[in-house]
């Protein structure tokens, strides 16, 4: 029976956790109908998708499809706690048995159980473009103090893309591996905060090893205690890497986990043990991992 090297499990994993056609089909399935209700209650001028699932780091059966409502200033309030629930109460109208519910600073539509089948909406105020020369489109978005902040989805997905190009496109993948074990283990951290934790990682690098590059990137994020990220583009201030002080310390206690996981994953294949770097691949990733006979 054949066996895979570690390197060859992480290349056989990455088709697993990259959504499939049929699931980028469903995730365009209920985008009018919002775009409708946005538009006839806000004047919403513009409806675009952002989030990971636009900027090849999703996951598949995980990630959910996030949209920015650009909607004209005067039909925004000053609080932004006010403009979600209104937005929220719209949607909910619109789709009553959904469960339509605000999750800063976005509106959530659950149309299913999972999280692919599910639409985050971002209500978005166009302020203007950087100064620089790319003149990458400028929003405020909820910053869930009922006031607003600075987002830019187009500077944000470009930092990330440069980086990637840069390192081979191994870098969006080595995102994905992060992403996988936060969905697989339950871990509380923003996905946008691990993406611009582990392009700004890779920033470092002259390579990437997905397994060894793994290990380390669990032991980056425990070494900076997973504190708030300085926005690597100057647009959105501090990013955080959990909503709350709960989320955070069950974070650093699954991290903690994974970097023991990892590390035996790596010592056990530096010492020639495959099969055993595979069982403790296999435990982090929830027994989601390829196995080494196939």
């Amino acid at each position: 029976m054949p066996t895979r090297t570690v390197d060859q499990g992480f290349r056989d994993f990455l088709p697993k956790l990259t959504p499939t056609s049929r699931e980028s089909t469903a995730a365009k399935n209920h985008r009018a109908t919002i775009e409708a209700c946005l538009k006839n209650n806000f004047g919403m001028t513009r409806f675009f998708r952002t989030g990971s699932l636009g900027n090849g780091t999703s996951i598949s059966g995980y990630s959910d499809v996030d949209y920015f409502a650009q909607i004209p200033t005067e039909n925004l309030n000053t609080n932004s706690t006010t403009t979600l629930r209104k937005v929220r109460n719209a949607l909910d109208t619109r789709f009553p048995d959904t469960g339509v519910n605000v999750s800063c600073p976005a509106v959530v539509v659950p149309f299913g159980t999972e999280g692919k089948e599910s639409t985050e909406v971002t209500p978005a105020d166009y302020i203007g473009v950087t100064s620089d020369d790319n003149e990458y489109k400028v929003y405020e978005i909820p910053d869930c103090s009922d006031g607003w902040m600075r987002s830019s989805p187009d500077a944000h997905n470009a930092y990330v893309r440069e980086v990637n190009g840069d390192l081979s496109n191994k870098v969006k993948p080595l995102i994905r591996f992060i992403k996988a074990w936060k969905y697989y283990r339950y871990v509380p951290i923003s996905s946008f905060y691990l993406e611009l934790r582990v392009a700004k990682y890779a920033e470092g690098e002259s390579s990437i090893v997905y397994a060894e590059d793994m290990k380390r990137v669990f032991s980056y994020l425990d070494r900076i205690d997973l504190r708030d990220m300085l926005d690597p583009m100057n647009i959105s201030g501090y990013i955080s890497a959990c909503s709350t002080d709960a989320k955070l310390e069950d974070a650093k206690s699954k991290l903690s986990t994974a970097i023991s996981r990892s590390e035996k994953a790596c010592d056990a294949e530096d010492n020639g043990d495959t099969e055993e770097a595979f069982k403790w691949w296999n435990l982090l990733y929830a027994y989601n991992f390829p196995s080494y006979r196939y």
